[in-house]
């Protein structure tokens, strides 16, 4: 009852709004990069990395928060521990929460979003359908409605950075970590996320919406600045195309064409 209403909810307001052409599609668009990677892969760590250039660059960060208080209902919590009954509302919100983010307004030149409606797609929804958690009937009216946002809502991507990881690794750090709600996720879980994010982003097993970027994320999170500085070029190339154009770079009068003197 409770998905059922917030899909109803979903339809009307996305119904209401979509016109003969994708919804946002016109307009100016920033350079939109995904941190994908399993739980545990230092998603949070590599936004905070590029605070220092948040004057320039939108960081959104994955809506936990609101999955652990959607109207006083802790949703991530009661999908781990009854997934047979919660995985499927939980996704639904996931899928919502999700499409806030892809469709938030900035004026800066790039964002940063925390995974994507694209790894909920091709790795969470997946899992729990192989596990045994999400009925066929439920996982077929999901993939209805990712069908029905891409054929009618514009999903900006231009790169895909993967933090990538080994299950033994993120499990440990997720057991330091120690969110109540993941007390009970055990070690297969993670591979299995393991295996499909590398079927999705490694092997392209699914569509991949933009270029992958790929970093290693097993190193130490508080000695991983040097890896996560490898990808600043990569972010950040509407920005310094930007600085190059205000600031043109002047040419030796012996370099000029004869043309120009």
């Amino acid at each position: 009852m409770f998905s059922n209403l917030l899909l109803r909810r979903f339809f009307l307001d996305m119904a209401s709004a979509i016109g003969p052409e994708k919804l946002g599609a016109n307009g100016k668009k920033p350079f939109t990069v995904f941190i994908e990677g399993n739980i545990g892969s230092g998603k949070t760590t590599f936004l905070n990395h590029f605070q220092k250039f948040k004057d320039r660059v939108c960081l959104l960060t994955e809506p936990v928060e609101k999955w652990r208080d959607c109207g006083g209902v802790n949703l991530l919590d009661l999908m781990y521990k009854e997934p047979h009954r919660w995985a499927m509302p939980f996704q639904t919100y996931v899928t919502l929460t999700m499409l806030n983010m892809h469709t938030n307004q900035t004026e800066k030149s790039v964002k940063l979003m925390e995974r994507s409606m694209f790894s909920a797609r091709y790795c969470f929804v997946e899992s729990m359908l192989a596990s045994g958690s999400l009925h066929q009937g439920m996982y077929n009216i999901l993939q209805e409605w990712y069908e029905f946002i891409y054929a009618n809502i514009h999903i900006q991507a231009d790169l895909i950075v993967y933090l990538r990881t080994s299950p033994e690794i993120v499990y440990d750090r997720m057991m330091k970590r120690a969110r109540s709600e993941e007390s009970c996720v055990p070690l297969k879980y993670l591979q299995e996320l393991h295996e499909l994010h590398e079927n999705w982003l490694i092997h392209g097993a699914f569509p991949r919406a933009a270029p992958v970027l790929v970093l290693d994320a097993d190193l130490d999170l508080n000695n991983i600045g040097s890896e996560y500085k490898r990808s600043e070029t990569s972010i950040l190339k509407p920005i310094l195309i930007e600085n190059t154009n205000q600031h043109p770079i002047l040419a030796s009068p012996s370099k000029r064409t004869r043309t120009e003197l």
